[in-house]
């Protein structure tokens, strides 16, 4: 029977009511931290939010659902030049490491898995061969890269080394005019998509080297892995190399240790804890609003005692991580930021952004689990940029060699 057949009226209230957990009216820097940031910063920093209003707000949550990747992202990343992590190259606007960080807080802010595009693409993949590659390779490989027409990989991390990743086992054999390749890596985001992957190996004399290897290539044989709880929108591969074959002009020339592996990585840190600031704008922006709009018990819950509490916390710790990230993106400008201060801004910036996760996701109440109500998908990305680029665990044991002298490294 409907309500008109039988006269009665649909009761009032039962219906919720559609929730604008994106909503721009939220003060998201308190302490005016990003106030005074120059026009050229900000500029970088409004492009990197309109794009992520025009181009993933609609759909990402269900490609995130499917574990589906958004491939075209990454031309129109290119496209709009936001694939560069703040390396400089002739012809191109010049890109601060604030305005980088900038990009890499709003690219979170709308997506992990969109961010981590951009940091495996640009921060990784693209550094690499700018760092270590020499004139021909960067205009065959970074160029392309940087235009988002050239899927990149960065495969370091080894199913048996992660957190010890300078163990790697993976072998790199000279051969006639050129290497042969055999080992496996994990966790390789980009790695499955038909692009080149920057492979780190060890020589015949035991050294760290780089290669950019072709994913077509024979021997090279890659699987998505599946049944992530994190970052599903991007496909990461766990690789397998079987005597690939590199050739001498696809061996990075400045690539010759751990150390210059390192140098990449140690660029990409702070990027990181700019994501972690960007995810925990978006949670604490989405418990804002969700709060005001959210009517029990014949009020908006953001007229609770509790959830003002609540929403000062979040505020407060959110406040705590944009003033460290900027202070040390400052120190990253004047060329004098140490690995520690890189790992405590790390370190504090992912394990604070999950703290206000927890609790934004828990103010939601149910709704807090749906992915479509934007919470879910950064409660559970956070997880994910909490472990790389070195755990928080390492992290720590960075800091407290910085603090005590002695290395607690095995």
């Amino acid at each position: 029977m409907t309500e008109q057949s039988t006269g009665l009226e649909f009761p009032n209230g039962v219906v919720e009511p559609e929730y604008d957990l994106w909503a721009e009216d939220v003060n998201i820097d308190p302490t005016g931290i990003f106030a005074d940031i120059d026009a050229a910063d900000l500029a970088w920093r409004t492009k990197a939010r309109k794009f992520v209003v025009e181009e993933v707000k609609k759909d990402i949550h269900e490609y995130w659902d499917k574990a589906d990747y958004p491939l075209h992202l990454i031309k129109k990343l290119g496209d709009a030049d936001l694939l560069r992590d703040g390396m400089n190259l002739d012809s191109y606007e010049k890109m601060t490491p604030l305005a980088a960080g900038l990009v890499n807080m709003e690219m979170a802010r709308g997506d992990g898995s969109v961010a981590t595009i951009v940091g495996v693409q640009g921060g990784l993949a693209l550094r690499s061969v700018l760092f270590c590659g020499n004139e021909e390779q960067i205009q065959k490989y970074a160029m392309p890269m940087l235009a988002g027409e050239l899927p990149g990989a960065f495969a370091l991390t080894e199913p048996t080394h992660g957190s010890d990743s300078v163990s790697l086992e993976t072998r790199a054999t000279k051969v006639e005019g050129g290497y042969r390749i055999s080992g496996e890596k994990k966790w390789i985001g980009n790695g499955s998509i038909g692009g080149v992957s920057i492979v780190w190996a060890r020589d015949d004399e035991g050294k760290v080297r780089g290669f950019v290897v072709h994913q077509d290539a024979e021997g090279y044989s890659a699987t998505t892995i599946q049944n992530k709880l994190s970052l599903r929108a991007i496909w990461q591969a766990h690789i397998r190399m079987e005597n690939v074959f590199v050739p001498d002009e696809d061996v990075l020339p400045q690539a010759t240790s751990f150390k210059d592996t390192s140098r990449v990585l140690f660029a990409t840190r702070l990027g990181v804890a700019w994501s972690a600031v960007g995810h925990a704008t978006a949670c604490y922006e989405s418990a804002v609003n969700y709060a005001k709009q959210r009517v029990q018990f014949g009020r908006p819950l953001a007229a609770s005692q509790i959830v003002q509490e609540r929403l000062a916390r979040m505020q407060s710790e959110l406040a705590t991580i944009q003033v460290l990230v900027m202070q040390a993106t400052k120190r990253e400008t004047t060329g004098e930021l140490t690995g520690p201060q890189a790992s405590m801004a790390k370190y504090t910036a992912t394990r604070t952004a999950r703290a206000i996760a927890s609790n934004a996701r828990d103010l939601l109440g149910g709704n807090g689990i749906l992915t479509s109500n934007r919470v879910a998908r950064h409660f559970a990305d956070v997880e994910a940029i909490h472990t790389y680029e070195g755990t928080e665990t390492v992290q720590a044991l960075i800091m407290g060699r910085d603090i005590t002298g002695f290395s607690a490294f095995a």
